[in-house]
């Protein structure tokens, strides 16, 4: 089964994906530590958005590759890759239906107010999630950035919020 972990910046998604991890024994793909591990020491200054888009992009296309194996091997997928917006979701609908993959979609439905708190909790303590800082102005554009799921998006789901977390 293929997990989409969704949800705004700081909303626990590496969290939650951990935790999901220990129920279904399957593996983790965080765009963060890809993005971390693989592109960030190249970054410039002048670098910007489509920069990160387009090495996302290369990213999951071997993340797809490596959840066809773990398919294969009858391994849970759980993408923690941002999936901000519906035609990113939409991708791996298209995927998952095209392979015959079961997927389901959790959302993490948390307040801006919890999430700025966590995100400056996570810059300042630098723990287990953290993996670059994120600044108030990135803060600022994720939240127009981010495309909250619909009501198809999340039939069969699971919504997480803060009264369930």
């Amino acid at each position: 089964m293929i997990h989409l972990i969704v949800g705004n910046t700081g909303s626990g998604k590496t969290t939650y994906s951990s935790e999901l991890k220990g129920k279904t024994k399957g593996i983790i793909f965080s765009i963060d530590k890809w993005n971390k591990t693989l592109f960030l020491d190249d970054k410039k200054s002048t670098d910007g958005l489509e920069w990160f888009l387009e090495r996302i992009e290369r990213a999951e296309k071997m993340i797809m590759d490596l959840i066809r194996q773990l398919e294969n091997s009858e391994t849970d997928s759980i993408l923690d890759l941002g999936l901000s917006k519906f035609t990113h979701r939409e991708k791996f609908r298209e995927f998952s239906k095209l392979n015959g993959y079961e997927l389901k979609t959790h959302f993490l439905d948390i307040s801006k107010e919890t999430r700025l708190n966590r995100v400056t909790k996570r810059n300042t303590e630098k723990g287990k999630t953290f993996e670059f800082v994120v600044s108030k102005e990135d803060f600022s554009f994720m939240e127009n950035w981010f495309e909250k799921p619909n009501e198809k998006e999340l039939i069969g789901g699971i919504i997480i919020t803060e009264k369930n977390v």
